[in-house]
């Protein structure tokens, strides 16, 4: 017994505020943002209000975390949004988020490999003088990834300090480099202009927008290895949000004063994802370009370490429950670290990267674009899910909150975010770069209501012919004693509260 639940808990007490503020910050990959997503806005929808479309996506989503947050305190689980579905809205549409989940953070996670070997091959060629093709490069990252996916996870944290900082710092050199060289030699301030939210196409530019946010929820999947997790995951999550922000609002803002306002579009069609690179070269000489593409690789790879740590916690918790194979629940009792679901996750890189390379398909496009994007609409919808679910878990259980974190926030976020997600799927042609009518722009978000489908089904199934095992899901790190992992009593005379159906 005891072996046992050593074996199905995650390390406790390994990361603090920073640690979770790295995790979130990589995952949401600020350089690879700032060089695709930034220059792509710009570019494809010809508007030129990206700056303040973050703010405002900014905006929404700290909306979103005040419930979300407030959740936090109350739920403990490394099944994130799954455990907060399931405890708002029940448990088959609970297991229904937790695949829709696994397959967003995996699309995620394998649309990496395709975009580090294409942008690691050129370099490499041009420093060594070694040509390799991309499949090379990724399954060398995918190897590093696999090794620290079995280790410690604050030596992961650790890792994925040292290369945020480097990468954010030289999104700030880049930035200011921008602004001191300002077209025409004046600083302009027309990209600032919220009217620039209300033209044709802002739509698809707030959709773009929230892509550069996806990992900032990831904060909650380490509550069960944070320190005093009530405190960490929501200084996080705020903290997270706030420098994802600025650092999309800086660097989008000096890229247009660098071109001036009337020219950054036509500039970003010109370059694409090189527009940074061509702007430091211009700005400050081909040794930041050398400086700014090999951090763009790190970028790359370490959130493809955050986003590997993520799925395996999503495995984890999902085994953990026996909603999937109980082993999967299983942790390294060297480590803490979910080894089993790690390895798993490793074996679907494997696979991705094979089968990409043996039918020579593009992993630029058909990988990483198309995964990538997909992937990030799917966190756009369980977050619109889970705010429904939030809103309905205060509704059942007001817990001792404030009006404004269990209802006014819930309510205004869940109506926002439902906005933003019609808008994102009715212009999911240009989200992923197809014409209007090609099948891709409803194969791909489709995927979700096939997995929600069968999870609803499985955990239907599950009620049936193992009610053991459906009475378990969403109690976290107590599923094997059924104790729930609800801790909503401020006192011990108040009534606890009632359980997921």
């Amino acid at each position: 017994m005891g072996a046992d639940s050593v074996s199905r808990t995650l390390a406790h007490n390994r990361l603090g505020v920073p640690a979770v503020v790295f995790f979130v910050l990589s995952a949401a990959t600020p350089l690879t943002v700032v060089a695709g997503v930034v220059t792509t806005g710009f570019a494809v929808t010809g508007i030129i209000g990206l700056p303040i479309a973050f703010v405002a996506i900014a905006a929404l989503l700290a909306l979103f975390s005040v419930g979300y947050v407030a959740m936090s305190r109350h739920v403990t689980n490394a099944g994130a949004f799954y455990t907060y579905v399931t405890h708002g809205l029940g448990r088959p549409v609970g297991v229904a988020a937790a695949y829709m989940a696994l397959l967003a953070y995996n699309m995620l996670q394998v649309g990496l490999y395709g975009i580090i070997g294409v942008a690691a091959a050129p370099t490499i060629d041009r420093w060594f003088g070694i040509s390799l093709e991309w499949w090379v490069i990724a399954l060398v990252a995918w190897v590093i990834v696999g090794v620290l996916g079995v280790l410690r996870v604050d030596i992961n944290g650790r890792v994925l300090a040292v290369l945020l900082l480097a990468e954010v710092a030289v999104i700030l050199v880049y930035a200011l480099a921008n602004l001191g060289n300002p077209a025409n030699g004046e600083v302009t301030f027309d990209t600032l202009n919220v009217s620039n939210l209300f033209e044709s196409g802002a739509g698809a530019i707030l959709a773009l927008a929230v892509l550069g946010f996806v990992g900032f929820e990831a904060s909650v999947v380490y509550s069960e290895e944070s320190r005093n997790p009530r405190r960490t995951i929501a200084l996080a999550t705020y903290i997270s949000i706030a420098v994802i922000g600025a650092v999309y609002l800086l660097s989008s803002w000096a890229m247009s004063v660098a071109t001036g306002p009337d020219q950054i579009v036509a500039f970003t069609q010109e370059n694409s994802s090189g527009t940074i690179f061509v702007l430091a070269d211009m700005f400050l000489g081909g040794t930041w370009v050398d400086i700014g593409e090999t951090l763009f690789v790190t970028s790359v790879l370490a959130a493809m370490i955050s986003f590997h740590n993520t799925c395996a916690r999503y495995g984890f918790a999902l085994g953990r429950e026996r909603v999937l194979p109980a082993a999967l629940g299983r942790t390294s009792p060297m480590s803490g670290a979910p080894v089993v679901a790690s390895v798993i996750q490793s074996v679907i890189g494997l696979a991705v990267i094979v089968i990409y390379a043996l039918f020579d398909l593009d992993p630029l496009v058909e990988l990483f674009y198309y995964a990538g994007t997909t992937g990030g609409f799917g966190v756009l919808l369980l977050v619109a899910v889970t705010s429904v679910g939030v809103l309905s878990f205060f509704n059942r259980h007001p817990s001792g909150e404030a009006p404004w974190r269990r209802v006014i926030a819930p309510v205004l976020a869940t109506i926002l975010l439902v906005i933003v997600v019609i808008v994102a799927v009715a212009n999911y042609d240009m989200l992923i770069g197809v014409p209007s009518d090609a099948a891709q722009r409803w194969i791909l978000p489709g995927l979700y209501v096939v997995v929600a489908l069968i999870g609803v089904l499985w955990a239907l199934y599950l009620r049936s012919s193992r009610p053991d095992v459906y009475e378990r899901i969403g109690h976290g790190a107590n599923a094997a004693t059924g104790i729930s992992v609800l801790d909503l009593d401020a006192t011990a005379d108040e009534p606890g509260p009632e359980p997921v159906r």
